[in-house]
């Protein structure tokens, strides 16, 4: 069975199919918030802490952390600015984290100060890239995350998506890189622009666990884009994503409605055992009424972790993808 270790300097998180689902936090991520990246231009880390705590509450299991605030010239601010942005989140909380920046140098800087086994995010199948991160991949030892779009760009044929995925699991084991530490991103188009975008993804996950026997995550909200009542569609892909064989994705935790899909669809696909964390999280449920997060444990200095909060998505993949 495909199992993909990721760790903080504390906590071990496996990703598989026979796993819970993993939830990665999306909200450090100060691309599309003005406000966020100005502060942390400024030096100030406010809002960056309140994130990572308050996702931690709701109970992600693990947390992306970017600090794409400039298009102009990332290469000298980039990596001096996640090293920071890491250091203070892995001083917070004690979940794994996912290193996200499309700058292989900070990408670098930031695996040399991570603890234990981040994931980084992410390479794509355009041949530079993979020559720069695969090597980084290997050196330190970490999964990272393959986005199925190359020199092409992104195609809309879900054949050309897998077999640009196929190539990254081919090129990383020329680098002695496991598939188990090759987290495929099949690309989630929106289903208001394609109508036939969630059959796509559905048929594309069933290639991707079957035939390459990787683990697999997304942009979940990236599905919703351009429709009102995003949460709701979210809501719905969830489980349906996970029964096709998605194993993570990195999504807003403070959304109550989207977890409680995560939460129900571990339940019914015998992932959550004995449904301990949905009756630990739902005991006092009352109708009409999102009960409160489970308790999750955090390492905070002198505080207490922030209770769940209300969340925008905010992802750099949909800028970044849109660029490319």
């Amino acid at each position: 069975m495909t199992r993909t270790i990721v760790a903080s300097a504390t906590r071990e998180i496996v990703i598989g199919f026979d796993q819970p689902f993993c939830v990665i936090g999306e909200r450090i991520n100060p691309t599309g918030r003005k406000k966020l990246a100005a502060e942390m231009v400024e030096g100030n880390f406010e809002t960056v802490k309140k994130d990572a705590l308050e996702q931690a509450a709701a109970g992600a299991t693990m947390l992306d952390v970017n600090a794409g605030v400039t298009a102009v010239d990332p290469n000298a601010t980039e990596p001096a600015l996640l090293v920071q942005t890491l250091e203070i989140v892995q001083g917070l909380v004690d979940l794994p984290l996912s290193i996200d920046s499309s700058v292989t140098r900070a990408i670098e800087a930031a695996l040399k100060v991570a603890k234990g086994r981040p994931l980084v995010n992410s390479v794509t199948g355009e041949e530079e890239k993979l020559e720069a991160i695969l090597p980084l991949v290997k050196k330190y030892d970490v999964p990272v995350v393959a986005i199925s779009n190359d020199e092409t760009g992104i195609s809309m044929d879900p054949d050309v998506r897998f077999a640009v995925a196929k190539k990254i699991v081919e090129r990383a084991a020329d680098f002695g890189i496991k598939p188990q530490d090759v987290v495929v991103d099949p690309l989630v188009m929106p289903i208001g622009a394609l109508g036939d975008a969630g059959r796509q993804v559905f048929a594309l996950l069933r290639r991707l666990r079957e035939e390459l026997k990787v683990n697999t995550t997304c942009g979940l909200s990236n599905i919703s884009f351009g429709l009102p009542h995003r949460h709701g569609i979210n809501a719905a892909f969830i489980p349906m994503v996970i029964g096709a064989g998605m194993t993570s994705a990195i999504m807003n935790p403070c959304r109550p409605q989207e977890m409680e899909a995560v939460r129900g669809a571990n339940v019914l696909a015998g992932t959550d055992r004995d449904c301990m964390t949905w009756i630990k999280t739902y005991k006092d449920y009352k109708p009409g009424e999102h009960a409160a997060p489970a308790p999750v444990a955090v390492t905070t200095p002198g505080a207490e972790g922030a209770a769940a909060g209300g969340g925008r998505r905010r992802g750099g993949r949909e800028a970044r993808l849109a660029r490319g």
